[in-house]
């Protein structure tokens, strides 16, 4: 076991979760206090390597799916994890042995280990993305030809469905589809995988341990957090300023939009503009790109270094827009396949957001 998830270390974890998850991944505030209640209830969470786990060990992954903006409103119940868990197993005839979150970002990479605490079982170091993605199948397992299905999206109110699908893409389809008809927002489980696979390249490992080390690197440096965030997760200034404007909607089970920064300080005059699908997706400077997916985009609090989630984003913050680099997977052919500029319908090609900076320092 590397260590217990009890309280110090679930709140610097969100605190990461929340960087980690480029503007979206759900309302990090929300989970912690389930997960906080859930450890008091039932004790903390261990949080295992992937290798101190049997090879044909069950992982079920899990988290939100919908548009964040609905996640402050339309709270979860808090039992979603055991009614997914339950109609896994009778689906796989198999025993679960671990709970991996979907993807790290936000608050659904907080959002397991409610679960795990309720169910009394182990969190496995490791996520599908190592930050936030917008669509099901933009996940480390899909890249590893994992199928999707069998898939089990529930709500609060207990409602339960089932997917067999064909494809990664039709399960975006379906799960979206489903998600608005739940009321923006539901819980689902979808590409479970063996602790085997999961170790050979179909997860990203030990992000739970760096969203850990993210927040307690903020904890540890209150009189500069953003400059020790930056130093920690190797982050590029992208402009300092006030937000101008925000443009927010929800459509077909996304939230979408824009965001305007204005420089201030050494900044001033610069205008920055951050497009997003639940996470930001690109960051803009008189048409030039600054960062793209599938590297990271996030706003930050200037004074505490916090992120600012697409959702809460409001005209007069004082924000720091900072970009770096996405796990290695992404960087990959099939990787900028799935989840590059062009999956979201950009027409320009990826470039690291380190190439940027020396390009234009």
């Amino acid at each position: 076991m590397k260590r217990l998830l009890d309280t110090d270390s679930l709140r610097a974890m969100a605190r990461g979760c929340a960087i980690l998850g480029a503007g979206g991944g759900g309302d990090v505030y929300l989970d912690l206090l389930q997960a906080l209640q859930a450890i008091e209830e039932y004790g903390p969470v261990p949080l295992m390597d992937l290798d101190e786990l049997p090879g044909d060990a069950l992982i079920m992954p899990g988290g939100g799916v919908g548009a964040p903006t609905v996640v402050i409103e339309k709270i979860a119940n808090g039992n979603e994890g055991e009614r997914l868990r339950d109609q896994l197993e009778h689906l796989t005839g198999r025993q679960v042995a671990a709970l991996m979150a979907a993807e790290i970002g936000g608050g659904n990479g907080i959002v397991p280990v409610a679960w795990a605490a309720r169910m009394g079982l182990p969190m496995v170091d490791a996520d599908g993305i190592g930050r936030a993605f917008p669509e099901i199948p933009q996940v480390a397992m899909h890249l590893a030809g994992i199928p999707p299905s069998p898939a089990v999206m529930t709500d609060e109110r207990g409602n339960m469905v089932v997917f067999q699908t064909i494809s990664g893409d039709w399960m975006e389809r379906l799960e979206r589809a489903a998600a608005v008809e739940f009321g923006g927002i539901a819980q689902s489980t979808e590409f479970s995988l063996t602790v085997a696979q999961a170790r050979d390249g179909a997860t990203v490992r030990n992000s739970v341990s760096l969203a850990i080390r993210i927040g307690e690197a903020l904890t540890n440096a209150p009189d500069n957090p953003l400059t020790a965030l930056i130093a920690e997760i190797g982050a590029f200034r992208l402009v300092t300023g006030k937000v101008l404007d925000v443009e927010r909607r929800m459509t077909s089970g996304f939230t979408r939009g824009t965001v305007v920064v204005e420089g201030t300080g050494e900044d001033a005059g610069r205008l920055v503009r951050l497009e997003l699908q639940n996470e930001h997706l690109v960051a803009l400077e008189r048409g030039h790109v600054l960062a793209s997916v599938p590297d990271l985009i996030t706003v930050l609090d200037t004074e505490t270094a916090d992120a600012i989630s697409t959702e809460r984003i409001r005209y007069g913050q004082r924000v720091t827009v900072i970009a770096f680099a996405c796990d290695p997977v992404w960087r990959t052919g099939r990787g900028l396949e799935v989840a590059g500029p062009r999956a979201f319908g950009y027409e320009f090609d990826f470039v690291p957001v380190e190439e940027i900076a020396r390009a234009t320092a």
